[in-house]
């Protein structure tokens, strides 16, 4: 779900996978109600939900109050929210919980904090406050970075072309069909004639249509990994000679994202228990032909760039931290901002284990939308990708804001003084 990039999530399609019964979630509202993926839209209009996580509500709360709080691990959060304080003093913060402004003294005094434990909750103690958005029920997936078998060159059998984003990948001033006299500036493309076109589908793109522009910044070996690497939105190619190429997002191609696990869902096609992505895997390969035409239903296509540095690069443009990094809605969570995060994932060993962890907000996701919806980096290898692939999870999440923000939303008044 990375860069202006996104790593999506693994999980758009695997809300019915059959997993163990989940432990209660220690600390967690009763009861609670978590959305699963989002539900095919019925004939009837639903009211529409909150827009930024002003219109959702927000309430202050204590650190007393944030249940494992004194026994979480805080001290990762620490370095993620150094890497984001160049980004975070510069940027709009869509959600209005907090101005720019509002980061610079929490930024200065991070620049001093010791690198040990009690240190780092000393220093978020001292320069935050909690708040919960819409009751601070969460739903968290996860996501990872693959990596995949690749090549610079194409050879024999590794000969499907990566691509930078193109040229006549453009935004195009358009009528707004919903809102009769103002404009949108959808991406497409202008045809010889000077009309605006929807750009190449999936489909179009894996016929040739983007053939012989020199757009190939390298080729995979496999079509299937490739579509679940640009599900992914960044990864790494593992070259024959052992070296690899990291990769990022550079741009989409403005078409519709369509989630396939649920089309296999409503075909009836996976026995329970296989709505993995290791399962939607296995149908794709025992069923090519199928399973191609499956795969182009989702018209929306991820171009690339080669990354240098540190980890794959998130949507704040800094590298992300395996399970430090959330992927968050922007108009909910301001990015950089530090979450507490209490859940639980499946181990590798299919067994339910606790997790609770101060994080940051540090990327977005095409599917991660709405309050208290995240994505959370596992980072890379088989490990990273068993557990993202499983990961579809209650929780509860405080978003830590500035004093300054916090308070001007609050009338000065915590809950429970």
């Amino acid at each position: 779900m990375l860069t202006p990039s996104r790593l999506l999530p693994v999980l758009l399609f695997l809300s019915s996978c059959m997993v163990p019964e989940r432990p209660p979630l220690p600390g967690s509202p009763a009861e609670t109600a978590q959305p699963e993926a989002p539900a095919e839209p019925g004939p009837a209009e639903e009211p529409a939900g909150p827009e930024t996580a002003l219109e959702a509500g927000v309430e202050l709360v204590r650190f007393a109050d944030l249940s494992g709080w004194q026994e979480a691990d805080v001290e990762a959060a620490l370095a993620a929210f150094r890497k984001s304080c160049f980004p975070v003093q510069r940027r709009n913060d869509a959600s209005g919980l907090a101005r720019p402004a509002d980061w610079g003294v929490a930024c200065r005094a991070a620049e001093s904090v010791a690198a040990t434990p009690a240190a780092a909750r000393a220093f978020f103690e001292r320069e935050f406050l909690p708040v919960r958005v819409a009751g601070a029920e969460a739903f968290v997936t996860g996501y990872y970075e693959p990596e995949i078998a690749g090549c610079r060159t194409p050879q024999p059998d590794c000969n499907v072309p990566i691509y930078a984003k193109p040229s006549d990948l453009v935004r195009v001033e358009q009528p707004d069909p919903e809102n009769p006299g103002e404009t949108i500036t959808p991406l497409g493309r202008v045809d010889v004639n000077g009309d605006y076109q929807l750009y190449h589908d999936r489909a179009a793109i894996a016929a040739g249509a983007l053939a012989g522009r020199n757009l190939e910044i390298a080729y995979a070996k496999d079509y299937v990994e490739l579509f679940f690497l640009q599900i992914q939105g960044s990864g790494r190619l593992r070259m024959d000679d052992g070296s690899v190429m990291r990769i990022g997002y550079d741009g989409q191609n403005g078409r519709e994202y369509v989630g396939i696990g649920r089309r296999l869902r409503e075909m009836d096609a996976l026995a329970p228990g296989e709505a993995s992505m290791q399962g939607i895997m296995r149908w794709l390969r025992a069923n090519p032909v199928d399973g191609r035409a499956l795969m182009f239903e989702n018209k929306s296509y991820i171009f690339f760039r080669e990354l240098t540095g540190d980890g794959p690069i998130g949507a704040m443009n800094v590298a992300v931290t395996p399970e430090v990094t959330l992927a968050a809605d922007p108009r909910f969570v301001p990015l950089g901002a530090p979450v507490f995060l209490k859940t639980t994932y499946l181990d590798a060993m299919r067994s339910y284990r606790p997790f609770t962890k101060l994080m940051a907000a540090q990327d977005t996701g095409g599917a991660i939308k709405g309050p208290n919806r995240f994505d959370l980096f596992w980072g890379a290898g088989e490990r990273a990708r068993t557990i993202a692939g499983g990961m579809s999870e209650k929780g509860t999440a405080y978003i830590l804001l500035p004093r300054a923000a916090a308070l001007r939303h609050s009338g000065d008044m915590l809950i429970g003084d």
